[in-house]
């Protein structure tokens, strides 16, 4: 992949669709607690997507194998939340993506789920985003805290060398110091400039990783405006975890957007990107050249 901007590969997961100048939700539980608990928030969400008009993702991951501690809940193992999973696609009909560690679980998952998502700490894993990439499913890369916006071309590289025809790239903050994030609004148009839709994870990016000691804490007052930031710069999907009652979730509740804030943050969201999709060149992508800047 040379230096010149790429032409951005639109396409669609299920009934959802990126990078065709849409503006599609992902969102759910950071881990799947339980079965009840995911379906109710994946038909809460899908609902209220579909009343905004927005297409949507439910995500839940049945493991989290990068908690600040060993007591940490990780989820209930991956045949439970495989199952979890499988039934909230076909009870809602809605896409389903959750996350891969090891490469061992890559065929497993992809059995069920509709898109493989890499964990930010593991975007330089090559085997991963192969094997990842070779299922055939979408596969969607969180570019890591410790990378730069460009440095994301080498994941981009990867996958599709391993024939993934169906790549998200997702940004979800860079580390600032000590336990904290920001976000570099300029990432946004450099990694679509890569030639993949691009994911603003919102709720991620306002996390005080290991603030808390033995566990991350996060900033939720911030969501909004920060969503509200990546929408108009661009972005293809946002990526929100949700919860009814975030001081009670067993994963992420820090940084977690209460339920009863979803609709109409994305009703607002979606107003938002109709604006800036009538913008000249708005959100088109920048060349992605460390030595340049953006044209």
């Amino acid at each position: 992949m040379g230096e010149e901007e790429k032409a951005m590969r639109a396409f669609q997961i299920g009934n959802a669709t990126f990078g065709d100048g849409r503006l599609t939700v992902i969102a759910g539980p950071c881990v799947v607690e339980s079965r009840e608990h995911s379906l109710m928030i994946a038909r809460e969400c899908a609902a209220s997507a579909r009343r905004v008009g927005l297409d949507y993702v439910f995500k839940a991951s049945f493991d989290k194998a990068n908690r600040s501690s060993h007591t940490s809940f990780r989820g209930r193992g991956l045949e439970y939340g495989l199952e979890v999973l499988r039934e909230v696609k076909e009870t809602l009909g809605v896409p389903v993506l959750t996350d891969v560690h090891d490469v061992a679980q890559v065929e497993r998952v992809a059995e069920v789920v509709d898109v493989l998502q890499i964990p930010a700490f593991l975007s330089r894993q090559t085997d991963l985003i192969e094997a990842a990439a070779r299922t055939g499913r979408a596969v969607n890369v969180k570019k890591g805290q410790f990378l730069a916006p460009m440095d994301a071309r080498n994941i981009v590289e990867k996958a599709r060398h391993a024939g993934c025809e169906k790549l998200l790239l997702t940004e979800r903050g860079a580390s600032f110091g000590y336990n904290n994030l920001v976000v570099d609004m300029r990432s946004f148009p450099i990694m679509r400039g890569l030639g993949a839709p691009v994911v603003f994870d919102v709720t991620h990016s306002l996390q005080l990783p290991g603030g808390l000691g033995n566990a991350t804490g996060g900033q939720p007052e911030f969501i909004e405006p920060l969503a509200r930031a990546g929408v108009a710069c661009g972005v293809d999907a946002v990526f929100l975890e949700v919860h009814e009652r975030p001081a009670e979730a067993l994963s992420d509740g820090a940084n977690a957007l209460p339920l009863h804030r979803f609709e109409s943050l994305i009703e607002i969201l979606r107003n938002i990107h109709e604006v800036a999709a009538r913008g000249s060149g708005a959100g088109d992508g920048f060349k992605a050249d460390r030595n340049s800047t953006a044209k």
